[in-house]
């Protein structure tokens, strides 16, 4: 066999099996597969605002994209309003239900009176705020995402008097009005901030009234707190 000139340009041996001169890389295919891999977990990690998730399980992976995605940043704020919101008119419907039903024994007929209108009220805030969200483009909420419900729910169940009814509704209203406050600064869609600020006064309103029924001073503070607020984390979806 002739030896090939020198300076001749030499063709690279061909690929073979792994493991022999020439092996194969990963390919076309395998590149892609890599990249598609590397491209989830760099997605979960920037969902879930941590920098591993790679060692979460698949469902736990799931949850951190969907926990996150479905209302992000301020809309977050707007998802929990509206739940806060879902979940009062479900408290004073209940507490109604109840009333009529005679589970509470002698009812002041400023309690039935608050708890009808309060309720109406409260059903007018969440549409305003699943009109913020609709508006960005997000589902609107209907049902109470959130972590306490069942055991708001449960107390409720276990109220047997009209002080145990206004009582779990004041809760209720100074957490909302707490939340609203709290989210005038610290959101920046103003959408969401012209909605908290003209949604807040309302729940303190209900709050002091609450107050007066249970008997206790109506406005006990000289600046309305926020040490009551609902954080996002309360959301379960």
């Amino acid at each position: 066999m002739n030896a090939a000139p020198e300076g001749a340009r030499r063709e690279p041996p061909p690929a073979g099996p792994a493991g022999e001169t020439g092996a194969r890389g990963p390919g076309r295919r395998g590149f892609l597969l890599g990249a598609g891999g590397a491209g989830t977990t760099l997605l979960l990690a920037a969902c879930s605002g941590e920098k591993d998730v790679s060692s979460r399980s698949p469902v736990d992976q799931a949850s951190v994209v969907a926990h996150r995605v479905t209302y992000p940043g301020d809309l977050r704020t707007a998802a929990l309003a509206v739940a806060l919101e879902n979940q009062a008119v479900g408290v004073y419907t209940s507490a109604l239900d109840a009333v009529r039903a005679g589970r509470l024994g002698t009812v002041p007929h400023s309690l039935t009176s608050f708890l009808t209108r309060a309720k109406a009220q409260h059903t007018d805030h969440a549409r305003a705020w699943n009109a913020v969200l609709t508006r960005a483009g997000k589902p609107a909420l209907t049902d109470v995402p959130l972590s306490d419900q069942k055991e708001i729910t449960a107390t409720l169940a276990g109220a047997t008097s009209a002080a145990d009814a206004a009582t779990l509704a004041l809760q209720l209203e100074e957490q909302a009005a707490q939340t609203y406050l709290m989210a005038t600064y610290s959101v920046h869609r103003t959408s969401e901030i012209d909605t908290a600020a003209a949604i807040a006064p309302v729940e303190a309103m209900h709050a002091s009234i609450l107050r007066f029924i249970l008997g206790q001073y109506p406005a006990p503070d000289a600046f309305l707190p926020v040490d009551r607020a609902a954080r996002t984390s309360l959301l379960t979806v």
